[in-house]
């Protein structure tokens, strides 16, 4: 019996110790919320999902997707922030959130951007879509375009606002997370925009002028720690969405929440998800940039040429593994043979813990490796005869 008690009080030390010992992620969180996500940003892991495949109406949230085509236009060069943008008479037309956009005002893109992503502006979403497809409705089949591309396999988008409440206008949880992604992952700028709390825009019409203040929609701004976005949406038809974003210790994560039955659910859940999801993921990520030999290709007259790493690497852990144990090893490719190109993959960094690959970073010829031909052999036993 003195045994068994000596065994029993250090079982019950450790776990006092070290609560939830048992476990090696904190428990799952349970919410009213019918439709749920949540997602680390850099892998895409995702960390927690109720119901998150079901179409449902996202409201406003919509404009994720319309945002995400607005920052991609930019970055083809099709438009510039400090573009000026004509409001048509449609796009006044607008009900719902809205920014009171005049018939024939003239706003830059970026004024737009902020009206849409900080005040959620229906009048300056079709605006925008005007001015990069020319009617909302070729901006719409854009918008369908790209979430097919992306494999939101339960989108439809109807228009590119959300505020109607046709059936045929419907995303889920994980779709919205996708998009969300994307937007953050290669436009992480935007956050510089759904950060702001209030704002003032001047509204130049035939008129006269006047001032508007766009306020946040987003109260997890102020109440979570590290929250800087991304979007909230809310209908009679859709009930409350939100896609919200925070970042700690290098860790972004998004939460999404659909149907949500009111507006403090939507917030408090959507944080509740959040600290669920900082609680049991640690991120590595490797700022060190390895030294890389040169390498030789076959059928050239070059000796050597340069190679650099295509990205970086990053791998999310949910058991708390030791990220002191990863290793990182060279590999190429055998027998390269000319013509090769700039960009063309000719080895991998690979990573692995425990002896176990976790991930890889292709590295690439940064020049041309051209194919020699025989007045470049000549050439060069020209050169070597002349010295």
């Amino acid at each position: 019996m003195k045994r068994i008690f000596q065994w029993l009080l250090v079982a019950l030390l450790f776990f006092a110790a070290y609560p939830g010992g048992m476990a090696s992620a904190a428990s799952e969180p349970e919410i009213e919320t019918p439709h749920a996500l949540v997602m680390e940003v850099s892998t895409g892991t995702v960390l927690y999902e109720k119901d998150a495949d079901t179409a449902v109406h996202p409201a406003s949230v919509t404009k994720i997707m319309t945002i995400l085509l607005i920052f991609e236009a930019i970055d083809r060069g099709e438009i510039s922030l400090t573009d000026e943008v004509v409001t048509s008479a449609y796009a006044k037309s607008m009900g719902g959130s809205q920014v009171f956009l005049e018939t024939g005002e003239k706003q830059t893109v970026e004024t737009l951007l902020k009206c849409i992503i900080i005040a959620s502006g229906n009048d300056a979403a079709v605006t925008m879509a005007e001015k990069i497809a020319g009617t909302e409705e070729a901006f719409v089949e854009r918008m369908n375009d790209r979430a097919a591309e992306l494999g939101m396999e339960h989108t439809h988008f109807v228009d590119c606002c959300g505020l109607t409440e046709s059936s045929e206008h419907y995303t889920s949880a994980r779709d919205v997370a996708v998009m969300s992604r994307e937007l953050l992952y290669h436009f992480p700028q935007v956050t510089e925009y759904s950060d702001i709390w209030m704002e003032d825009i001047t509204h130049e019409t035939a008129q006269g002028s006047s001032v508007f203040t766009l306020t946040n929609t987003n109260k997890l701004l102020r109440a979570y720690d590290g929250c800087d976005g991304l979007k909230t949406g809310s209908t009679s038809y859709a009930k409350y969405c939100l896609s919200a974003t925070a970042r700690r210790d290098g860790i972004r994560l998004i939460s999404v929440v659909l149907t949500a039955p009111d507006s403090k659910t939507r917030f408090s859940e959507a944080a509740t998800l959040l600290n669920y999801g900082f609680s049991c993921c640690s991120l590595y990520y490797d700022e060190e940039t390895p030294a890389l030999p040169q390498i030789t290709v076959r059928g050239t007259i070059q000796e050597d040429f340069t190679v650099c790493l295509d990205g970086d690497f990053s791998y999310l852990s949910t058991t708390g593994e030791d990220f002191s144990l990863i290793e990182k090893t060279l590999e190429w490719e055998e027998n390269l043979q000319a013509p090769l190109e700039k960009g063309d993959p000719v080895g991998a960094y690979v990573y692995t813990l425990n002896g176990v690959p976790i991930g890889s970073v292709p590295i690439v010829l940064a020049e041309d490796a051209p194919k020699a031909g025989y007045p470049d052999y000549l050439g060069q036993v020209w050169k070597k005869w002349k010295l």
